[in-house]
């Protein structure tokens, strides 16, 4: 009975299946270079910081209606209160909570899904491959926030509906990205090598095509996290996102519609939340995107 790599170590040549790149280290410290990203990095942090530790930061409840309406902003109330009396910035701290759960939750679902239907597309081809690709061609043809509009109306509204939408809207930009890395990588030596001694497609997928793919997908994963950010501030801005008693941002600016000409404060601050959020993380994203930077990845793999 033939024996695959499963059981036999593979030559010293095929061992390493990612391509030699710079050290461990090295991505920081190009990173630590570029100033937008370090601005960027460092308000997301602070934003981390500012959601997590919500209830200790908030001087007051962010639905309790008990101030002055439309005050505006003062030592007691530092961005004013809203027209029902509430604090705007403890409000805009917990509606950082729902913003960042939202982009890093439907980020993580629609990249392993859509990881998981580029690899299927771009490994095995075929009718396979026609099938995916012909339902991401189709989605690709509608934009993400039209699309999420459409499934929230489909599904309802509600926290949990947006994020289902949200990522289902999103799954397609990784399955592309995804298709074209493994269309290459499948027929570089390492995988003809270890497919030649019998390897499995799993093995092959997980051990030598994945890790080697990766790069595009971390950056992709960056920039979609701030679409995803502002799909849930755009669903919640037409009553389409979360219940109203939540305090998100795209709420916030709903609200502020009617009141604007007597209080500036109610949109200029949780615009000026989401524009920052969505600047550092495309700040951060641009940064990462130089550091894996496909062209330079694809060529330092030529010579493996």
């Amino acid at each position: 009975m033939t024996e695959t790599t499963d059981s036999l170590p593979l030559p010293g040549s095929l061992v390493e299946t990612t391509p030699r790149r710079r050290s461990s280290w090295g991505w920081l410290r190009t990173l630590w270079r570029s100033k937008p990203a370090v601005l960027g990095l460092s308000f997301l942090l602070l934003l981390v910081i500012g959601a997590l530790f919500a209830p200790a930061i908030a001087p007051y409840d962010p639905n309790a209606q008990d101030f002055e309406f439309l005050e505006a902003p003062s030592l007691a109330h530092l961005l004013g209160t809203d027209d029902l009396g509430r604090d705007l910035f403890s409000r805009i701290v917990f509606g950082a909570r729902i913003s960042l759960f939202v982009g890093v939750s439907t980020v993580l679902l629609s990249s392993v899904i859509g990881v998981f239907l580029g690899l299927l597309a771009g490994y095995y081809g075929g009718w396979i491959d026609n099938i995916i690709m012909r339902y991401i061609d189709l989605q690709w043809a509608f934009p993400n926030f039209i699309i999420a509009v459409y499934l929230v109306a489909v599904f309802g509204t509600g926290l949990e509906n947006v994020i289902i939408a949200v990522t289902l809207a999103f799954l397609d930009d990784f399955a592309r990205v995804v298709r074209g890395m493994v269309l290459s990588i499948r027929e570089r030596e390492y995988v003809l090598s270890a497919r030649a001694l019998g390897a499995s497609d799993a093995r092959i997928l997980w051990r030598h095509i994945l890790p080697n793919a990766t790069a595009p997908v971390i950056v992709q994963a960056t920039v979609s996290v701030s679409y995803a950010i502002l799909a849930e501030a755009g669903l919640s801005f037409l009553g389409l996102g979360v219940k109203p008693s939540t305090p998100t941002w795209g709420l916030i600016l709903s609200d502020s519609r009617t009141f604007i000409s007597r209080g500036w404060w109610l949109a200029v601050f949780p615009g000026l939340a989401i524009t920052l959020t969505v600047l550092s993380i495309n700040f951060l994203g641009d940064a990462l995107r130089d550091i894996f930077d496909v062209r330079e990845y694809e060529q330092e793999e030529g010579g493996h």
